[in-house]
C-alpha cells in the first residue's frame, strides 16, 4: 500500500510541476470561465429568467455555480490532455514498463488533475461577494468537498478519453462532443424544472446534474434560498460520489485495455 501511494504520489507531483511550468493553462482554465460569467451573467441578468429559477436570485447568482464547474471542467481538459502528450513523447511507454500498475498510474494522473482543478475552484470562491453570495465556514467546506468530487469525476472521464486517443486534435474534438454537453445539461445554464420535456429526461439521467445541484445548495448553505432540485441534497451527494467512483473505474479499465505503441 505504501509503495502504491508513493508511485501515485510521484505522478501526482509531476502533474503539479508541469502545471507550474505552463502558466498559460491557468489563463485558459480560469479566465475563460470568468469571462463567460461576466459577459453572459451580466448580459442576461436583466432580460433572462428561465422558468424554475427562484424569484429571490438573479441570473448572475444562478449561473455562478455553473461557472465554478466550468473551471473544473476546463482544468480537467487541459490536465488530461497531458496523457496524449506523454504518449507522443514516450514518457507513458516508459512508465508502463516500470513495475507499476495501470490503476496506480490513472490514480496519480487523476489526483494531480483534481488537485489543480480544486485549487482553481477554491480561488474562484473569492468572487462570491460579486455574485451576491455570502459564504459561511460550513458552506466553504461542503462546497470544497463537492468541487473535489466533481473534479475527480470529470478528470476520470477525461482520462478515459485520453487513454484511447492518440492525437490532441482528436482529444479536443471528443471532449467538446462529450463533456461540454454534459456540463450544459447539468443545470448550469437553466433549471431542470423549466426545461422542455425532451431535455428534462437527459438532464435527469446526467449524473453531473446532481453534482451541480449539490454544489449550488452547498454554496447557499448559509442563506435562505430555495432551489428546485432533481433530488434531495443527500441523494444528490450520493449520486455525485457514485459518479466519481464509476468514472474512475471506467478510466482504469480503459487504461488496462489500451495498447500503447
Amino acid at each position: 500500500m505504501r509503495e502504491i501511494t508513493m508511485q501515485a504520489g510521484t505522478l501526482w507531483l509531476r502533474e503539479i510541476q508541469r502545471f507550474v511550468r505552463q502558466r498559460s493553462r491557468l489563463t485558459g482554465a480560469f479566465l475563460q470561465p470568468l469571462v463567460f460569467w461576466a459577459l453572459l451573467g451580466a448580459g442576461l441578468k436583466a432580460s433572462f429568467r428561465p422558468p424554475g429559477m427562484p424569484s429571490n436570485i438573479d441570473y448572475v447568482q444562478y449561473f455562478y455555480p455553473g461557472v465554478i464547474v466550468m473551471v473544473l471542467l476546463f482544468t480537467a481538459i487541459f490536465a488530461t490532455i497531458s496523457t496524449v502528450e506523454d504518449r507522443k513523447e514516450g514518457f507513458l511507454q516508459g512508465v508502463l514498463v516500470a513495475p507499476i500498475s495501470r490503476t496506480t498510474i490513472v490514480l496519480g494522473q487523476a489526483m494531480g488533475a483534481t488537485t489543480l482543478a480544486l485549487v482553481q475552484g477554491i480561488i474562484f470562491l473569492v468572487l462570491t461577494p460579486f455574485a451576491g453570495i455570502h459564504l459561511n465556514l460550513d458552506a466553504v467546506l461542503l462546497s470544497t468537498v463537492m468541487m473535489a468530487m466533481i473534479a475527480f469525476a470529470l478528470t476520470s472521464l477525461g482520462l478515459t478519453i485520453a487513454w484511447r486517443i492518440d492525437s490532441t486534435q482528436g482529444f479536443h474534438a471528443i471532449m467538446n462532443l462529450v463533456l461540454l454537453p454534459i456540463w450544459i445539461l447539468s443545470g448550469a445554464f437553466f433549471p431542470i424544472t423549466g426545461a422542455p420535456g425532451w431535455l428534462g429526461l437527459p438532464m435527469r439521467l446526467n449524473p453531473l446534474t446532481y453534482g451541480m445541484s449539490a454544489l449550488r445548495e452547498a454554496l447557499y448553505l448559509g442563506e435562505n434560498r430555495t432551489f428546485d432540485t432533481p433530488a434531495t441534497f443527500g441523494i444528490s451527494i450520493a449520486i455525485a460520489v457514485a459518479f466519481a467512483i464509476a468514472a474512475f473505474i471506467l478510466a482504469t479499465r480503459t487504461a488496462q485495455r489500451s495498447s500503447i505503441a
